[in-house]
């Protein structure tokens, strides 16, 4: 929406003269710019804009005022023109020609012509009509600039709306008179020309300055500094303040200084023609290129697994690697607390898409896999985006994929790190794990993902694919083709698609490069899924190996969105382009990884048709098929037209220039090919072209022979359709100099342009451009805030305003802009969900842009700068589009037609727009290209060095909207075309012959680099600058040795020729390339960075005067690949030689330098100012220097140099001695530049002098900026600044005492009690108080047993110990906490009414809730206010425990003595040679002062002054000195494995010096947490042994041992330092206990020996618990009891309390080093980078020739204390009957009761059988045993046991103390059966119910409502407690109850009152009283027989014996029957 006036002409002017015209509107006014020696006519052809943001209403005015223009006086106004816009509103378009008016408002003669346009934002006026559409544009036009990209004025974004027809645009004029005025001077003339109060200037008043900077590392030239600039010269490149406000006041009229917000007015590194676009600095690809990962996970335990008495193993996978816990058995609960690592040297891609899946198995063993339980997946990039790339402590939910009805299937906690090469990871610190977990708080997922996910079927549907290259050798197939006469396409294309873990692939096409499968592959997952990205592979089946042809990834993120208003995972159907290697088909493809998706592929490679639909599950179906394998269908096929209609796009390019080719190239010719997926490849492209349906009916064979012809030939088609030309003719290269050469194009520049057909589906690219644009502006302006913020710049807060405001403005003009959809049709389902979340992703930024701008001030600048990033950071994941259309463009340069280089250019970058946001950002814009060389090619040095550095333009768009693919080229050129196309006006030229010519001279000042890489072996370099620029190249002289190199040269370049018109130099010259290289004596130079910088230029009809000249020196920032390489200090002036000749040109005038012969210096208006600095060195001392040459460095000196004066040490005699030198300070004088940002570095370099007078570099140091060793003198009234650089605090002056009692501020953490006798009412607190750090501890009040006070002799270091870490835990809880509050409330600030916020706080809150859910049970327990609950827990004196180290606490120690690290040798390629660390040979002590000469007085006078110490006043001498050194080492966490079986065998080594200890002997057994509690102490001597190394080592049986990971503590820092840190202040003093006072030096010692040598008045101890301290006074307890409890008066309390807050104590104070314990990364060095554990400890020093200290603390572990539980189960009740009985059916159960201890399944005790109870009762009266070691410090049981039989020794375990029981049925024959189970924690569990009754469910399931006990404190417990199992349905339920008591006893109690097991003696239980149906068959079987005959079955048997005796008698009748009848018969 906008206002559009083009000023045309004024004319009946009279006289001759300057003429200028303004236009106003809104209170916006432009300038034109000056017409010279007009006479009657000016003609101004300049054409302006106005963004409005509201409807113009039919009365407003523009106003037109015309001047005589006056350099020295104000201009004189000749008249006015005002014309209401009534009639501009109604018809949108206006021509007006009318007289102007005079002051009078009389008519006079002179006429103005305009021409009025308008369109409003509703598009109600202003339509297009088609003859603007085909107009060709003139190009020759002056005023004809194009489309500004770059320059969007911050206008609000309602930018060129579509309403402006191209080519009239006015930018470019605009922008240069605009720039004109300004640098004119012409600032506003009267007071009526200022905006009015209420007028808005914020959209764009600003716009002189909009210009891109070409990314902040290119600083091009920063806008001068205006008017009285030049007087001092020198002055730092910085905006006066008044000057600022001064524009701001032209601008803003007045505005409120917080108010004011500043467009790009700082370094405007301006790019205003708007020709060209930015060049991209960073060369080296870095895609592909593997790194090295450690994937960490601890499996913690599991718990509710569902199933009976099971006996799991996890199984951790992580991509294709397998590890395994070892089995527990029979258990649902298992405890495993097991750690493995995977290492992995990947690409990230590769690496981030792999699968983390834990398993769960049930009873897996040698023969058999076993049973999955559950299972749980997540792939690593989830877990590497997490906060600290974590997940800590988290639940894992398990489901089982196979049964999707199922549910879940239990929780297994883990911790997951995955670590990449630096990033270093840190723990939450662990301590006693006392919290019970709140399982349902702490899941196993990103923030966001709900914790019921459903399982949902994903469908990726494959249609076709087209464009196929050729995957096979043509051979066989021209033989088939021969003998058959078949001619087969060389491919066997199928889909293979990845997700989840999962393959799925579809059918073969056999031979087809168009294949159509119209398949889908279905997989099945839970939803959200945890994966995020979705592979699709397109590959080639193949009889040996199938290849991949080419990679898409669909990202998940991308195509959903999970907001209340979001989407399911939707895509196309739409198509996606695949990149990969060339296309030319080789047996063995160099490239392939491209193809696998790794890289950046270097060629177009296939592209496929596809679609996603995600369908979540109702599992409560039964229908539906609970598998979860993939499965392939066929899918119905879509409609030709459903990816959009297909169009004829139409690309042209032409090349402008070609140089920097790089020379090992070869001279061959050389030509450059252009295409766009197969189109314009003429060399492998087409397997078969695209085959397309000709527009309207042509039919297509003629199209494919059209498109085969190798068109380069000038041909047209036979219909006179023009035919591509898609490559550049050959050309030989010329010679530039030693490395590059250059195409010699000169006047003619070759072009090409190629046809393509593509769907049309535009409008998602547009609003991706749109969207870049707004991102490429804000990133912009953030570039510019912290340039500001660097250069310490006048208001960068107003600057940042400015930013905020261009972000709402340009997400408004997006909503305008990207709802205006045409056609529907082809719009799928993402398409329009992405539209609508994008719309309102941008509403509410542009909401909260709004609301943050008023928020910003000076102070909160720094925090709203990160959410400002944020803002960033989604523009570009939002602009990202997923669903391709065109495909990108390739540019290939090739030689003796092999593919050298490439560049590739996404075509969204060109795509042309009638509407200008929508446009690309190099569309019709030069562009800068660099080529690059393919795939690995390209990695390390190789893709450092520049191939080719290309001009090139490049539009793309539809083929009917071509009549303007020229507009944007440089003017002054004629067309070339084809001899066919000669007559039609849109043919495009295949050259470009320019006409018009201008000669410049460049100068380009190269003053100094600094911070350059090393290149040589010696750690230093030769470095030269060679300038290219066009087809020119000069280099600087060679400086040998030095990093930080001050050439002062002046390069002139001359009759360099520019092609185009004058104007267009003038605001658009091509960029410079400078390269840094390092000149070798033997070979070639060797290349150490590139940057690139703009000149300022000057016409030769402008005066060479501020505020443009002479132009200022700036920073460039150089890089090398990606890494940067230093900065050049520089500046470039492109000057035109007029037609007088250079003798126009202002003289060169520089001090010439006699010696330096013909090397012209840096002129004087630019080389800075320097004044007179004196710089002061302190020598201390070397450290650690390693070799040179393998001999031993033996007198080093240390030479110091800075501007090229230095000062040299006094020789170390002998290093071995006594590496400290002998003259401590010594100082040189030096001209340095005022503007500290100019300081040069400073050069630290140590030489070994050899005999002979030899000299051999040993290391050396840069210090890049001398700014922090600045001195500046105090300021009277500011505050003090003293040499060390600590903040002294003026302190008000000396307050009554009655007021000073609470001076000491004792902060809220700090636990030093002030007052120190206690109150009654706090001992009462105390007394209450429960347990202190426990699990939530104390129950529901009164019938509490009341914990007894600990004792002071239980209390040992360790109770301190914990008790500190759970005080560090809740600072952390409190910190966090406290920073989620404050996100909220910003967030509320920012966001009202955006839902987004509601929900993330709802989150945060959530998240608080899960972390604190025990400390609310604490607060609801103990209605205590928060203070004195601090104070009871003081009980136990606390150290401080930092989780980090000391040194990162205290600033390095580095208060007066720095560590200068000293490197040799080359710096390495960035990733694969060597680190910093490895090319550390040594380290320099030391300090440096640098102040203004001559030093103020009151320095040099204060007392004690001593002259040869310079600033350096006070220092310890450093002479030898023998330290004590006592070495304390606590416990290692989280060790790397270091054995197969995933353990390690840890033990300490120290070494220091020439001690080296091994404590090899008392190696803990397999433990990655192991305590070692040790302290070791060593002499030591100062200097020599300053470097203390702490190692873990693993203990080998066999084989040395492997070092696990080491830290080293520069001791000598630490005993020097100010912080005093050889031993830590303890919080409180005591001189018995566990807490006695380490220190030899008492408290009130240590204070005189500071306050003396801080010169402070005191300390003076007064009456009544005082002492004063300078003007502080602090109070105290004046008493201390000794062991016997006898009180003596003592002022050690009151020092120490000095001593706790010496900080702030003015001028001296700082804060001392508490008494701690400091946790230290563990690394090693073959795995640089990555933790290898962390070890906790600390270091105590005491100098001998003090008094000795007493005896170390015993820190060494607790021993755990031997217990024995004694459990006896008396009965059971209501257990549930599982038997039928045989004979009558009834149910009954053999009950018996097992139990165990956890971890001791093996020594299970069993109850006797209760047999065929009916009602579930059971009687017992039976004792188990349990003896165990028990920690009560950490609440663990320790089992010591060997882990097989073949281990070396026992391991000892910690595991919680629970004790299970379980209730089972008994069976004869088969297995018993498992009837339920209960597992009891004995530090908390709910206490026994009085009867049976009272027993219920709630027990189990509801416990944090219960009151819990502790059997360690109620010994002894009785009661009933429920048995659970698990139903069918998975719910828990009671199976039984059982009535047991818990006996405690410690080991000694029960050796006194021993007691039998079961029912033995001794004090055996009495027999249970069993009724008589529970007849034991074993004990009483004649009862029992005699039971089972006289009631049941007595008639029953009865009658079985009487048939059994007849049955009898009818046998032995039968049988002697016979006998008888023969008997009978023979009558025998």
């Amino acid at each position: 929406m906008a206002l559009v006036l083009q000023l045309r002409s004024v004319s009946g002017l009279r006289g001759k003269g300057d003429r200028i015209a303004k236009a106003a509107f809104r209170g916006l006014s432009f300038y034109t710019r000056v017409l010279e020696n007009c006479e009657d006519e000016a003609k101004f052809d300049e054409t302006f804009r106005w963004p409005v943001a509201t409807n113009i209403d039919g009365n407003e005015i523009l106003e037109i005022q015309v001047f005589n223009y006056s350099k020295v006086f104000t201009n004189r106004l000749i008249g006015t023109f005002r014309m209401v816009l009534q009639k501009v509103v109604v018809e949108g378009q206006l021509e007006v020609t009318d007289t102007l008016i005079d002051d009078n408002n009389s008519a006079i003669q002179t006429s103005i012509s305009i021409e009025i346009r308008y369109q409003a934002l509703d598009g109600t006026v202003g339509t297009w009509n088609d003859k603007e559409f085909l107009e060709t544009p003139s190009v020759h036009s002056e005023g004809d600039g194009r489309y500004s990209l770059e320059t969007d004025s911050l206008l609000s974004g309602h930018r060129h709306s579509s309403d402006v027809p191209p080519g009239k645009s006015n930018q470019q004029s605009t922008e240069r008179s605009f720039r004109r005025m300004e640098e004119d001077e012409l600032y506003f003339h009267s007071e009526d020309e200022l905006l009015g109060e209420g007028d808005s200037l914020s959209q764009g008043s600003l716009d002189t300055r909009a210009g891109k900077g070409v990314f902040s590392a290119m600083k091009l030239g920063k806008t001068r500094p205006s008017k009285d600039e030049h007087r001092k010269q020198d002055d730092p490149a910085v905006l006066e303040t008044e000057d600022l406000d001064r524009k701001a006041m032209r601008y803003g009229a007045g505005l409120e200084p917080d108010t004011i917000s500043l467009a790009s007015v700082t370094a405007v590194t301006t790019n205003v023609s708007n020709k060209r676009s930015k060049p991209d600095i960073r060369m080296e690809p870095s895609a592909g290129r593997p790194m090295d990962y450690q994937v960490s996970i601890t499996i913690i335990e599991a718990r509710q697994l569902v199933g009976l008495n099971m006996d799991p193993v996890v199984c951790v996978e992580v991509g294709e690697e397998k590890k395994y816990t070892s089995m527990k058995e029979s258990t649902n609960c298992p405890y495993y607390n097991e750690y493995f690592v995977f290492d992995f040297h990947v690409p990230p891609d590769v690496m981030f898409d792999k699968i983390i899946k834990l398993s769960v198995i049930h009873s897996k063993n040698l023969l058999r896999s076993g049973t999955l339980v559950g299972s749980f997946k997540m792939d690593v990039g989830t877990v590497y985006t997490q906060p600290e790339h974590q997940f800590y402590h988290k639940w894992a939910i398990l489901s089982d994929p196979e049964d999707l009805t199922a549910g879940l299937k239990g929780y297994l906690k883990c911790d997951i790190a995955v670590v990449g090469k630096g990033d270093n990871i840190k723990t939450p610190h662990k301590a006693n794990e006392t919290e019970e977990d709140d399982i349902e708080g702490n899941l196993l997922l990103p923030d966001g993902v709900p914790p019921e996910r459903q399982w949902a079927r994903f469908y990726v549907k494959i249609y076709r694919a087209e464009g196929l290259p050729r995957m096979n050798t043509s051979i066989m197939a021209n033989v088939k083709k021969a003998l058959i006469g078949e001619n087969k396409d060389l491919v066997d294309p199928y889909v293979q698609v990845a997700f989840a873990g999962q393959k799925g692939k579809t059918s073969i096409q056999k031979s087809s490069y168009e294949p159509l499968w119209n398949e889908q592959i279905i997989f099945t997952e839970m939803f959200p899924p945890l994966c995020k990205r979705i592979k699709i592979q397109i590959r080639d089946s193949d009889k040996v190996n199938d290849v991949a042809i080419g990679t898409h990834f669909i990202d998940l993120r991308k195509v959903s969105n999970e907001g209340d208003k979001g989407f399911l995972p939707t895509f196309g159907p739409a198509w996606v382009n695949m990149y990969g290697s060339t296309r030319n088909y080789t047996l063995m493809d160099e490239h392939q990884e491209l193809n696998e998706g790794l890289g950046e592929g270097v060629s177009f490679r296939a592209r496929l048709l596809l679609g996603l639909a995600v369908e979540i599950l109702d599992t409560t179906n039964p229908e539906i098929n609970s598998s979860t394998e993939v499965q392939v269908e066929q899918a119905t096929a879509v409609a030709d037209n459903c990816s959009g209609k297909m169009e004829e796009f139409f690309l042209f390019g032409a090349f402008l220039e070609a140089t920097m080719i790089d020379r090992k190239i070869g001279d061959k010719p050389i030509n450059f090919e252009v295409t766009i997926g197969n189109y314009g490849n003429q060399v492998d492209g087409s397997s078969k072209p695209l085959l397309r349906r000709k527009k309207e009916g042509g039919d297509g064979d003629e199209e494919e022979s059209e498109l085969l012809q190798n068109s380069s030939d000038d041909e047209v088609g036979e219909d006179g359709e023009l035919v591509s030309v898609s490559s550049s003719q050959p050309m030989k290269p010329l010679v530039t100099d030693r490395n590059y050469f250059h195409l010699p194009y000169l006047e003619k520049k070759p072009c090409i342009y190629i046809r393509s057909w593509w769907q049309d589906q535009r409008r998602r690219l547009y609003n991706a451009n749109i969207m870049d644009k707004i991102a490429d502006k804000l990133e912009e302006g953030l570039n510019d805030v912290q340039e500001m913020i660097k250069t310490e710049k006048p208001h960068p807060e107003r600057r940042l305003r400015g930013v905020l405001e261009e972000l709402s403005s340009g997400c408004l003009r997006f909503l305008s802009l990207a709802d205006k959809d045409q056609h529907h049709s082809s719009r799928t389902r993402l398409d329009r969900e992405r539209l609508k979340s994008c719309m309102r992703e941008l509403e509410n930024m542009a909401q909260q842009a709004t609301a943050l701008r008023s928020q910003i001030k000076r102070n909160t600048m720094k925090d709203k700068l990160k959410l400002v990033q944020n803002f960033l950071q989604k523009l570009r994941f939002l602009a990202d589009e997923p669903q391709h259309t065109i495909p990108d463009v390739f540019i290939w340069m090739m030689s003796n037609n092999k593919r050298i280089a490439y560049a590739r250019i996404p075509s969204k970058d060109i795509l042309y727009s009638i509407v200008d946001e929508e446009m690309g950002k190099d569309c019709a814009k030069v562009k800068t290209v660099f080529l690059k060389l393919p795939g690995k090619r390209g990695f390390g040095p190789a893709g450092w060095t520049v191939q080719a550095k290309m001009e090139i333009y490049l539009w793309l768009g539809l083929n009917k909207q071509r009549k303007d693919f020229l507009s944007g080229l440089p003017c002054g050129f004629e067309e070339k075309k084809t001899p066919r196309g000669q007559n039609l006006p849109s043919f495009p030229p295949i050259s470009l012959l320019y006409t018009k010519k201008q000669v410049f001279q460049l100068r380009a000042h190269m003053y100094q680099a600094r911070s350059l890489f090393a290149a040589d072996s010696s750690g230093l370099s030769d470095p030269f600058a060679r300038v290219f620029f066009i087809s020119q190249s000069q280099c600087t002289e060679v400086l040998n040795e030095t990093l930080c190199p001050t050439w002062d040269q002046l390069l002139v370049f001359d009759n360099v020729e520019l092609y185009g018109e004058a104007h267009e130099m003038r605001d658009d010259p091509p960029i410079i390339v400078i390269e840094i290289y390092d000149q070798d004596t033997v070979g070639k130079a060797d290349f150490m960075g590139r940057t690139f910088a703009k000149p300022v230029v000057k016409m030769s009809d402008e005066e060479y005067c501020p505020p443009r000249f002479p132009p200022q020196l700036e920073y460039y920032q150089i890089y090398r690949g990606n890494a940067t390489a230093g900065d050049l200090l520089a500046a470039f002036e492109l000057l035109q030689i007029g037609p007088g000749g250079k003798s126009d040109l202002p003289p060169i005038d520089g001090p010439t330098d006699m010696d330096r012969g013909p090397i012209l210096p840096v002129p004087l208006g630019i080389r800075p100012v320097l004044s007179r600095y004196r710089v002061e060195i302190l020598f201390w001392g070397l450290r650690d220097l390693k070799r040179v040459n393998l001999a031993q460095v033996d007198r080093p000196r240390v030479d110091i140099e800075c501007a090229g004066k230095g000062v040299q040490s006094a020789l170390i005699q002998n290093y071995k001695k006594n590496p400290n030198f002998s003259t401590l300070v010594k100082w040189f004088e030096v001209d340095l530049p005022e503007n500290e940002l100019l300081h040069p570095p400073l050069n630290i370099r140590v030489v070994d002098c050899r005999a002979f007078g030899r000299y051999t570099l040993v290391g050396s140091h840069t210090v890049s900026s001398l700014r922090k060793f600045i001195y500046r003198p105090p300021d009277k009234k500011a505050q003090q600044w003293n040499m060390a650089g600590e903040i002294v605090v003026n302190m008000e002056p000396e307050v009554p005492i009655k007021k000073m009692d609470t001076m000491v501020k004792l902060e809220a953490n700090s636990d030093a009690v002030v007052k120190v006798d206690v109150t009654e009412e706090e001992k009462e607190k105390k007394k209450k108080k429960k347990k202190g750090g426990g699990g939530g501890g104390g129950g529901g009040g009164g019938e509490e047993v009341e914990e007894e006070e600990p004792d002071e002799s239980m209390l040992d270091w360790w109770s301190k110990y914990f008790a500190s870490i759970e005080t560090m835990k809740e600072q952390l809880r409190q910190q966090e906490a406290a920073a989620a509050e404050a996100e909220e409330k910003e967030e509320m600030e920012v966001g009202e009414g955006s839902k987004a916020q509601v929900k993330n706080k709802d989150k945060d809150k959530d998240k608080d809730k899960s972390k604190a859910p025990k400390d609310d049970k604490k607060k609801k327990q103990q209605p205590v206010p928060e203070l004195p609950e601090k104070k009871n827990k003081q009980k136990i004196d606390e150290l401080k425990v930092f989780n980090k180290e000391l040194e990162s606490e205290f600033d390095n120690f580095e208060d007066w003595l720095h560590t200068f690290n000293l490197l040799r040798g080359k710096i390495g390629d960035n990733d694969d040679n060597a680190t910093e660390e490895e090319r550390i040979v040594g380290r320099f002590k030391g300090s440096m002062c640098v102040y203004k000469v001559p030093l103020p007085d009151d320095i040099s006078k204060e007392a004690g002054y001593d002259p040869t110490f310079g600033m350096f006043q006070g220092i310890p001498s450093n002479d030898p000195i023998n330290v004590l050194v006592r070495v304390y080492i606590v416990r290692a966490t989280d060790l790397h494995p270091a054995d197969i079986n995933g353990k390690a065998d840890p033990y300490i080594a120290i070494k220091l010096g020439k001690t080296d200890i091994k404590d090899k002997e008392n190696y803990i057994s397999k433990q990655l947490n192991p305590v070692f509690g040790k302290s070791f102490d060593i002499e030591a001597t100062f200097p020599m042994e300053s470097m203390l190394t702490v190692a873990v080592y693993d203990w080998d049986l066999v084989g040395t041992d492997d070092l696990i990971g080491e830290t080293k503590i520069d001791l000598e820092n630490r005993f020097y330092s100010k912080h005093r840190a050889t031993c830590g202040v303890s919080q409180t003093y005591s001189i018995h206990g566990y807490n006695t006072w380490r220190d030899p030096m008492k408290p009130s010692q240590i204070l005189s020996k500071l306050c003396k040598e801080g010169k402070v008045d005191g300390p003076h101890f007064g009456p009544g618990g005082r002492v004063k301290v300078a003007n502080r006074v602090f109070t105290g307890p004046t008493e201390i009891e000794d062991e016997n409890g006898q009180k003596k008066p003592t002022d050690e309390h009151l020092a120490l309390a000095v001593l706790r807050h010496w900080e702030d104590i003015p001028r001296a104070g700082c804060r001392l080093v508490p008494e701690h314990v400091e946790t230290r990364p563990l690394l090693n060095p073959d795995k640089p980078g990555i933790e290898q554990g962390r070890l906790e400890m600390w270091v105590d020093m005491f100098p001998m020739d003090m008094p000795a200290p007493g005896p170390a603390i015993d820190i060494s572990p607790r021993k755990p204390k031997k217990y024995e539980l004694r459990v006896i189960v008396w009965n059971t009740d209501e257990v549930i009957l599982e038997d039928d009985d045989y004979f009558t059916g009834e149910k009954s159960s053999d009950i018996f009761v097992r139990g165990w201890l956890k971890g001791q399944q093996e020594d299970k005790q069993d109850t006797d059988v209760h047999y065929h109870s009916l009602t579930g009762e059971g009687n017992f009266n039976w004792r188990y045993i349990f003896p165990f070691d028990y920690l009560m410090a950490e609440e663990k049981i320790v089992i010591s046991k060997k882990e097989s039989m073949f281990s070396w020794d026992e391991t000892e375990y910690k595991i919680p103390a629970r004790l299970t029981l379980q209730v089972w049925d008994a069976d004869h024959f088969s297995a018993d059966d498992f009837l339920g189970a209960i597992e009891l924690d004995l530090n908390r569990f709910p206490r026994g119910a009085k009867t049976s009754k009272q027993c219920s469910l709630e027990m189990v399931t509801n416990e944090a409502e219960l009151p819990m006990i502790s059997i360690f404190k109620q010994k002894r417990v009785k009661g009933w407690w429920p048995f659970v199992a698990r139903d069918e349905n998975d719910e828990l339920e009671i199976t039984g109850k059982v009535e047991a008591e818990l006996h405690l006893l410690t080991a000694e109690e029960a050796e006194k009152s021993p007691a039998g097991l079961a029912r033995n003696e001794p004090d055996p239980l009495e027999k249970p009283n069993r009724p008589d149906t529970s007849f034991i068959w074993f004990l009483n079987p004649l009862k029992s027989i005699k039971y089972l005959i006289c009631t049941r079955y007595k008639w029953l048997i009865i009658k079985i014996v009487l048939a059994l005796l007849l049955l009898i008698m009818v046998a032995l009748f039968l049988y002697s029957m016979p006998g008888y009848m023969v008997k009978k018969l023979l009558g025998a």
